[in-house]
């Protein structure tokens, strides 16, 4: 279940201005205090009525409910005195970032993209920057399944690539933004060569014609003031889409995943 602070977070935009203002009290807050109505109506200079109307707005049946929740994620946070401010504050960013990848998670299309990957002969993952780490890392694990799969993450290269694709193979795009130039072109000339294509974005608003889009989530989208690893919640998604993919023919893969690990360790005697 998502976190108190986290509910009212996304209900933010929907609030009036006073319910904005009790958001914004129970989200900065950092210390056990007397959460009844009657305190923090005083505190606030609001009503018991608006404290009701404002949980039931963040999913809770009332404020008891609310504050019950609360108070218990809060008495968490205060345990945990051993970790230091900002590794609680990264906890709380990458909680965050796994909870909004999971939301936006839309299995319907990780399926497609998964047994698109099956009917390709060759498939090429594209990606610069972050997201080329994660496109290294998503070839890597693939190889092993005995797909004939190429991590390309040099943007020359990757025009070079896109411009010999065919009907035979399958461009995986990787672009947080969604809006990278050297990306976008590719996808582009790939399509125009009869390739299929999946993106891997974060940006909703993109407007790139691809057979599949994949979303994700951002750190941008969270106002915490700090830095994590922008690859973080493309990984998450490629895991799960590795799971998929892993599902289907599963004897063959698992066959063909022990046979790689075999030559390897051949390869080190």
């Amino acid at each position: 279940m998502d976190s108190v602070k986290h509910l009212m977070m996304e209900e933010y935009e929907n609030m009036t201005s006073v319910e904005q203002a009790i958001a914004d009290f129970f989200i900065k807050n950092e210390e056990y205090m007397d959460f009844s109505a009657r305190n923090i109506s005083r505190i606030l200079y609001i009503s018991n009525a608006t404290l009701s109307r404002f949980a039931k707005k963040c999913g809770y049946k009332g404020y008891r409910e609310l504050v019950f929740n609360y108070e218990k994620e809060l008495q968490e946070q205060i345990n945990e005195d051993s970790i230091s401010k900002l590794a609680k504050k990264v906890k709380c960013t990458y909680g965050s970032l796994l909870e909004e990848v999971f939301q936006q998670l839309d299995e319907e299309k990780i399926c497609q993209a998964a047994e698109m990957v099956s009917s390709y002969k060759r498939v090429l993952v594209c990606g610069l920057g972050s997201s080329g780490y994660a496109a290294s890392e998503m070839a890597f694990r693939m190889m092993r399944l005995g797909l004939q799969i190429q991590s390309v993450t040099d943007s020359q290269v990757i025009q070079m690539a896109a411009a010999v694709a065919d009907e035979n193979c399958l461009m995986i795009a990787i672009s947080l933004s969604g809006n990278t130039q050297t990306i976008t072109e590719a996808i582009r000339i790939a399509k125009s060569r009869g390739a299929g294509v999946v993106l891997i974005t974060a940006n909703r608003e993109a407007e790139i014609d691809c057979d599949v889009v994949l979303y994700t989530s951002t750190s941008r989208n969270l106002d915490q003031g700090i830095a994590i690893s922008p690859q973080f919640p493309i990984l998450v998604l490629t895991d799960i889409f590795y799971g998929y993919y892993f599902k289907n023919d599963t004897k063959i893969k698992r066959q063909r995943y022990h046979m790689t690990l075999e030559t390897l360790n051949k390869k080190k005697s």
